[in-house]
């Protein structure tokens, strides 16, 4: 367990930041999938001869795909990685100098 309290805000501030981010993303979802639910069924009333509402379906769903890549796939696993690295660097850096 760390006992230092620096590291231990350095935490929860990371905990934080990361539930907030996929919260966002599941807000995001949320409004994605009743607003473009809403779209079809505005499509199929109103003009069922010409399916229009895939279309912004599809551009929100790159945007939709890009946030949860950001929040859960590599991209993130990637920056915690590289923050990793430049925090050892940095490190071996200050002790080089005393």
């Amino acid at each position: 367990m760390i006992s230092d309290p620096a590291s231990q805000d350095d935490l929860r501030r990371k905990a934080v930041r990361r539930a907030n981010a996929k919260l966002g993303f599941r807000t995001h979802l949320i409004a994605f999938m009743l607003v473009n639910l809403g779209l079809a069924v505005l499509n199929l009333v109103t003009s069922p001869g010409y399916l229009w509402f895939p279309w912004p379906l599809f551009g929100w769903g790159v945007g939709l795909l890009a946030h949860g890549l950001s929040v859960y796939g590599v991209s993130s696993s990637l920056r915690e990685e590289m923050i990793a690295r430049e925090l050892e660097r940095l490190r071996e850096g200050s002790q080089r100098r005393r």
